[in-house]
């Protein structure tokens, strides 16, 4: 009995993992995300609530709520805080945010977590958490060891009453991407650029992809592939109006079965409005 419950504890984990690493694929997968009411707001004293989930459904409330006590925002000079606490719900966390200088805004969510195990004894031990964590932890004697290393980034963008591109400064941490259009000004029918970048350096041939939310109205996927150049850029004919998930992970190729010993994957998600032309 009690091999049964760690071993699903260790499933859930495992789980778990994979949705922040973002390589979960699918028209069911389940996906994390944040976003805002609204991506562009003019008002005298701005103000935009900020929803996290992990849905099965794009940009529907029907799984976990994503706990969001780690965002950060970054406003238009660049400058980095701590988001407000969240309040967090049975499907949904959500926060609200002033915005009190005008300018573009970045809503990032960062996480880096290890997966481990080893043996004592001939008994198998398992562990998730950071990399220092790891270390202590892992005993004198022990065999076997094994761990792999998840770098996730999750983001969105809001601008109070003009548009700027000072909160897009890379921080040359895990896979990043750099808008070279404002994001929270897309619109139908015109392109859009982006950069991709891995530890500051720019992230060549890199596939990526945008899908529409409202999956469940369409029934299929809608899933549009694009790929970079060899400066990790790439330019974007933006489609129909609607709520999009950008989503790219490095190394990009599927494999089977666990992660290989000592291995690290990254992988970058956005939420991006597309307005009508």
């Amino acid at each position: 009995m009690t091999a049964n419950v760690t071993t699903m504890k260790t499933m859930k984990k495992t789980v778990l993992a994979l949705i922040l690493a973002g390589v979960a694929a699918g028209a069911s997968a389940h996906r994390p995300w944040i976003m805002p009411t609204n991506n562009f707001i003019e008002a005298k004293e701005p103000a935009v609530t900020i929803d996290g989930a992990i849905s099965d459904q794009l940009f529907e409330f029907d799984t976990n709520a994503l706990k969001m006590e780690s965002a950060m925002v970054t406003d238009p000079d660049g400058a980095m805080a701590a988001i407000p606490a969240p309040t967090l719900m049975r499907f949904r966390s959500s926060v609200d945010l002033k915005l009190p200088k005008d300018g573009t805004y970045k809503i990032s969510m960062v996480s880096l977590n290890t997966m481990g195990s080893w043996k004592v004894n001939g008994e198998m031990k398992r562990f998730r958490g950071t990399e220092e964590a790891f270390a202590r932890e892992v005993p004198a004697g022990a065999t076997d060891v094994s761990r792999s290393t998840t770098h996730a980034r999750i983001e969105t963008f809001v601008t109070a009453n003009k548009s700027s591109m000072g909160a897009f400064k890379p921080t040359g941490e895990g896979l990043e991407m750099i808008p070279l259009t404002n994001p929270t000004e897309l619109r139908s029918g015109e392109t859009a650029r982006v950069r991709f970048t891995l530890d500051g350096k720019p992230l060549a041939n890199q596939p990526f992809s945008l899908i529409p939310g409202t999956v469940r109205y369409r029934g299929v996927l809608g899933e549009l592939r694009l790929v970079t150049d060899a400066k990790g850029e790439a330019s974007i004919k933006l489609p129909a109006p609607n709520q999009y998930f950008l989503g790219v992970s490095y190394p990009n190729e599927e494999r089977k079965g666990p992660p290989a010993n000592g291995s690290k994957r990254y992988s970058y998600t956005a939420t991006l409005a597309v307005l009508p032309e």
